[in-house]
Formats: C-alpha cells, sequence, structure tokens
C-alpha cells in the first residue's frame, strides 16, 4: 500500500523550518541557544527544548578540521580531535560544545600551530626534541586563554612549558601570546589531559604540574567529572621527578576542599604547607581573579611535592584498540 503523505514530505514544511531557523538566528544569536552542560545533558533535553532546531546540526568545537578546508589537507601537527572514537576509558572533565572564537584566534591557529603544537599519539614525547634544549618541563593542564602560561613562561626562560587545552579559543589565544611576544619556551597539544598523561609523557620527567582554576562541575551529581581524582592525581605524581611538584589553584570553595584531601591522600606526595598554600609569586594574578577578590571570593592555592615513596604499580587502562 502507498505510503501516505506526511508533514515531513512537504516541501514546503522544509522550507518553513528554514525561515524558522532564519528568524531564530537574525533575532537570538546561536549562542543563546547553548544548554550548558550543568544544566542539560543528552539530545533528548536539546530536542525538547528547541524542536525547531532538533533535525538540525549544531557547529562543534573542531579542533584538527577547524581550519581545513575542501581543498587542503590537514597539518600533521594538527591535534587529533579528543572527541573522537578514541576508545577512551575514562570520565572526560570537559564537554565538547559550541564556542565563540575571534577572528585573531583562527588566524593564529591556521597560521602558527604547526610551529608551535605537537600532535596526540600513543608514544613517549622527548622534550629535548621538542624544545631543543633538556631545561625542566612544567606541564599546564587547562590553560584556559593563556594568560598566566604566557606571564609565567616570560619569567621563568630555562624552564619549558608543555600545555594542554582541547578547545579552539584558548589555543588560538596563547598561539597569538607567543607570536606577539617572541616567545620559545612552550609548546601546546590540543588533546584531552588524561591520554596525554598516560600515552606521552614519561615516568619521573616532569618538574612541575600546574592546574589552574580547572572546570569546578558544581553540582553534585557531576562531581565525578572533575579532573583532581585520586586516580589521575596518582597517575600525575608518577609523572613527576623526585622533588617536582604539583600546584593547584581553585576559586571554587567545595573543589578547594577535595583537592586538598585527594592530594593529602596519595602517599607519593607531600603537602609544602599545613593545607592551603599562599599564593606563589610565580602565579600572575588574572584580570578575571582580580575582579573575584574583588567581589570578595576567596582563591586557594595548593603546593605538593613529590616524595620518596616509591612509584606503586599502575593499573590505569589504556584506550582500545
Amino acid at each position: 500500500m502507498e505510503r501516505s503523505a506526511s508533514k515531513a514530505d512537504d516541501p514546503a514544511n522544509g522550507e518553513a523550518k528554514i525561515i524558522a531557523r532564519s528568524f531564530l538566528d537574525a533575532w537570538f544569536p546561536p549562542y543563546l541557544f547553548h544548554v550548558h552542560p550543568h544544566e542539560f545533558s543528552g539530545k533528548t533535553h536539546y530536542n525538547r527544548a528547541f524542536p525547531l532546531l532538533a533535525n538540525t546540526r549544531a557547529i562543534p568545537d573542531a579542533r584538527a578540521t577547524t581550519m581545513t578546508t575542501s581543498n587542503e589537507k590537514p597539518s600533521l601537527l594538527s591535534p587529533n580531535v579528543a572527541n573522537s572514537n578514541s576508545g577512551e576509558t575514562h570520565i572526560r572533565s570537559f564537554v565538547h560544545r559550541r564556542a565563540h572564537i575571534t577572528p585573531s584566534q583562527e588566524q593564529a591557529l591556521a597560521r602558527l600551530l604547526p610551529l608551535w603544537s605537537i600532535s596526540y599519539r600513543d608514544s613517549i614525547l622527548k622534550p629535548e626534541t621538542v624544545f631543543g634544549n633538556d631545561n625542566p618541563l612544567i606541564l599546564e593542564i587547562g590553560f584556559g586563554m593563556g594568560e598566566t602560561t604566557q606571564k609565567i613562561a616570560q619569567a621563568r626562560p630555562d624552564d619549558n612549558f608543555l600545555g594542554v587545552e582541547v578547545f579552539n579559543a584558548g589555543v588560538g589565544a596563547l598561539l597569538k601570546r607567543i607570536d606577539d611576544n617572541q616567545i620559545s619556551n612552550i609548546r601546546i597539544i590540543q588533546h584531552d589531559a588524561v591520554e596525554v598523561v598516560r600515552d606521552m609523557i614519561a615516568p619521573a620527567s616532569l618538574a612541575g604540574i600546574h592546574i589552574y582554576f580547572p572546570d569546578p562541575w558544581p553540582k553534585k551529581r557531576h562531581h565525578k567529572r572533575r579532573l583532581v581524582q585520586s586516580p589521575f592525581i596518582q597517575l600525575l605524581t608518577s609523572r613527576l621527578k623526585p622533588g617536582g611538584y604539583i600546584h593547584c589553584a581553585t576559586d571554587w570553595e567545595n573543589y578547594a576542599e577535595q583537592m586538598l584531601e585527594v592530594l593529602s591522600a596519595e602517599p607519593m606526595l607531600s603537602n609544602t604547607h599545613d593545607g592551603y598554600a599562599p599564593r606563589p609569586d610565580f602565579r600572575p594574578l588574572t584580570k578575571f581573579e582580580n575582579r573575584g577578590l574583588r567581589l570578595g571570593h576567596g582563591v586557594w592555592d595548593l603546593i605538593f611535592t613529590r616524595n620518596d615513596t616509591p612509584t606503586p604499580e599502575l593499573n590505569w587502562p589504556k584506550k582500545e584498540q
């Protein structure tokens, strides 16, 4: 029996959706439709909230493909996209979403990414080859827009800094800072930090680790997504040289308490202070932190060092091949 025509088959219905989409984009910019992961999760919630847009595809925060046109081949140094099917075995501490990026950040990605980035691969990184020297290596996880990374790298020219970030806007911003200030001791990996540490960082190779203002995931049901968790801290600590340090900072008190609990419970780490640490001089105040302090918001620093406790056998799962 011939199928009866439905509204979905009506060309006029498709045209109406296009007109409706255009109207919405004109009066309500797309970012107003962004559903924050703390509020909704999953396609069903999105479709219920915005039925007119349900069968349209949102523009993701694409990494490796962002600056690649149909006539261009991606650079060998372009990052592997962290949301690809890489057989991940852990809960990610970030969510891919539509993100605003400025023209200057896009230009920096196109022009500078091949110069200052390292592609993710399942093999140990050789810093002396990447940086051209054997200076101490500092890993920074989630450098945001790169303001702090730039200032610390400039103040410590005899240290090398490896920044790991997943979002295009932040990577583009730091690339622009590197270029504008002629900084030579920063390299970037645009990939999931857990996989980078697990697969690319050699044991006992890092002089320091910086984790500044990671996503606090404030709702209790989302705490499992927080970056600072015992298994990951054990993995990170195994990559520290004896005497190396891990420095965390957050402006979310409950997360600071969790950080203190997790770091204190790691046998391979020793707290350099009784509880929280004063902000060290090498960590500059950003404009956002200054604004928060003026409003009376707290900021908590924690600095722990690698002690002589032997590294246990790690059972961190490898990704599926």
